[in-house]
């Protein structure tokens, strides 16, 4: 009865075939380590962001009047309500977290390099979007920092010379932050956002098996085939790496766990204390700050010298620090892709980009002005000059040979 049912559904739509493309019969190099748990890990929590997303929007109302106190009844009255706001709000961090550890596994492997052109694109789509939508769900709480920090940002795009306060006007769908900023945000935040998401998702998956998984060797693993047309050095990805991705979600969810019942507001690193408070437009809070994934870009912003009153090189800088990521493909200039064939200059500028990055999210916490801007400037420049400098000292580093086939 099974096989006529399946038999059947496959005449009409290719659920065996898929299985065996994307799964069963999908071959990926037979090395991958540990820098390659955070793909799967980042399609679960988008899952879980949807879900846990749906059973809010069933609480909570997108109404200036009334949004901060429908907050306060799902975390109070709604059963279960506070573990399904804390998972939600837990789950928007730890989605930059594993997407961070994503991209910087890319840094790492060359996973960017010729033929994952592509990949790397539909993935830094991913990212664009992913800050969109939890910039549009950070405002919903309608918290005091929720208020304030969207009243920063808008402003931001009313910088920009000529269509400046039309954008920003336009973004808001009023002159203020108010209601009908508010009923946009959740729109955006609720359908169209995630919406895009899935399909950028499954675009990236589809590319990244047309042309096959990079691996920590850095080799194209469809170059060396049996006689039976299979990679010798790849395996099935179910069930080898299905199993293998389980081991990962466990760790990942005891660790998830722990924030969400013990410390779901992590220090004001994941939920600040000015959002426990209702959003006021007449008292401004003492220190405006973003949420911890986007300080990095904040503090670049706020490293730039404005001219006059305009902060708009500030922006220009913060927009070419994310656009730049979308040229790493054709900055690389390496023949070879892994960090364990690269020469010590790769290595190094790579390490200094880290330090970078880690620094300007700490700064970007930090008052605007002092030693806080000078080094806010340093680690910038250090940050630019990873990509300015790139065609140039990936051409002269010295790289090791790399094997024909996987070596371990």
């Amino acid at each position: 009865m099974l096989e006529k049912t399946l038999g059947w559904v496959d005449d009409r739509f290719p659920l065996t075939k898929m299985w065996k493309e994307h799964l069963s019969e999908y071959y990926a190099p037979k090395n991958f380590n540990f820098w390659y748990f955070f793909g799967s890990l980042a399609l679960m929590v988008l899952v879980m962001q949807i879900l846990t997303g749906i059973w809010l929007t069933m609480s909570y109302k997108p109404d200036e009047a009334m949004a901060f106190a429908s907050v306060e009844f799902i975390m109070r009255d709604v059963e279960w309500g506070w573990l399904i706001r804390y998972l939600h709000s837990t789950g928007a961090s730890a989605f930059f977290i594993v997407v961070y550890l994503h991209m910087f596994r890319g840094l790492m492997y060359g996973s960017y390099k010729k033929p994952r052109e592509l990949i790397w694109i539909f993935g830094m789509f991913i990212y664009v979007a992913l800050m969109a939508e939890a910039f549009m769900g950070y405002l919903l709480p309608w918290g005091q920092m929720s208020y304030w920090g969207a009243q920063v940002i808008v402003s931001l795009f009313g910088a920009v010379p000529f269509v400046g306060p039309d954008l920003a006007t336009w973004i808001r769908g009023d002159f203020v932050i108010g209601d009908a900023t508010l009923n946009r945000f959740f729109a955006f935040h609720v359908i169209a956002l995630p919406i895009v998401l899935l399909g950028l998702v499954v675009a990236h998956i589809i590319a990244l098996h047309e042309v096959g998984s990079n691996n920590p060797e850095g080799v194209e693993i469809k170059k060396n085939k049996g006689p039976d047309g299979i990679p010798l050095d790849g395996i099935p990805f179910h069930p080898y790496y299905t199993v293998k991705d389980i081991v990962g979600v466990v760790v990942f969810l005891f660790f998830f766990a722990l924030v969400v019942f013990f410390m779901p507001e992590l220090g004001g690193w994941f939920l600040e204390k000015d959002n426990f408070v209702p959003a006021n437009p007449l008292k401004t809070p003492p220190h405006i700050v973003p949420l911890w994934y986007f300080t990095p870009f904040y503090a670049i912003l706020r490293a730039v010298p404005p001219i006059g009153v305009s902060q708009f090189p500030g922006v220009v800088a913060m927009g070419a620090a994310i656009v730049v990521l979308f040229f790493l493909p054709w900055l690389d200039r390496s023949p070879v892709k892994s960090i364990r064939y690269r020469g010590a200059i790769y290595k190094f500028a790579l390490a200094v980009f880290v330090v970078s990055f880690v620094f300007l999210g700490w700064l970007g916490t930090q008052p605007a002005g002092g030693i806080y801007l000078t080094l806010s400037q340093i680690f910038s420049v250090l940050y630019f000059a990873f990509f300015i400098l790139m065609p140039w000292y990936t051409t002269i580093d010295k790289t090791k040979p790399v094997p024909e086939r996987i070596t371990k």
